[in-house]
């Protein structure tokens, strides 16, 4: 399989990081590779979807220059997008298909819910209803980190 356009979401967790390294390893040695990180701001129903929502644009800017940062130093170049939607899983999967992505890349960390280990709701809507395969990165817990 070879991906050409990798969309990676970023979310803001530890696994962001591990997936775009991810997605560079993937695109290495291909000249048109591209990686598009992407940023969701869940905008709430009693807002306009257009709301300017400053404190969540300048955490999504530092979050999205982070990781580009990080791939810009290992050689490679991202283009990023921060969209403000309702919801994150249905943004997610329409940029996949206005990119038209070979590749979803999403890094989860570890969570739990109830005691028990929680993907969401984003990762099970993009696995559902994604127009391309998804590779899903699982960032392991900090305690078996340690270990």
């Amino acid at each position: 399989m070879e991906f050409n356009r990798i969309l990676v979401p970023v979310a803001g967790t530890k696994a962001d990081e591990a997936a775009m390294e991810l997605a560079c390893i993937l695109s290495r040695g291909k000249k048109q590779a591209e990686i598009f990180a992407v940023h969701i701001i869940p905008v709430d129903r009693s807002l306009p979807l257009d709301a300017e929502i400053a404190s969540a644009i300048g955490r999504a800017e530092d979050l999205l220059e982070q990781v580009i940062s990080e791939a810009e130093h290992k050689g490679y170049d991202v283009d990023s997008d921060i969209l403000q939607a309702r919801e994150v899983g249905p943004a997610v999967v329409e940029e996949a298909v206005s990119k038209k992505a070979d590749l979803i890349l999403i890094g989860v960390y570890y969570k739990k819910h109830y005691g028990e280990f929680c993907l969401g709701d984003v990762v099970p809507y993009v696995l559902k209803n994604a127009p391309c395969p998804v590779l899903v990165y699982h960032h392991p817990p900090e305690e078996r980190q340690e270990e």
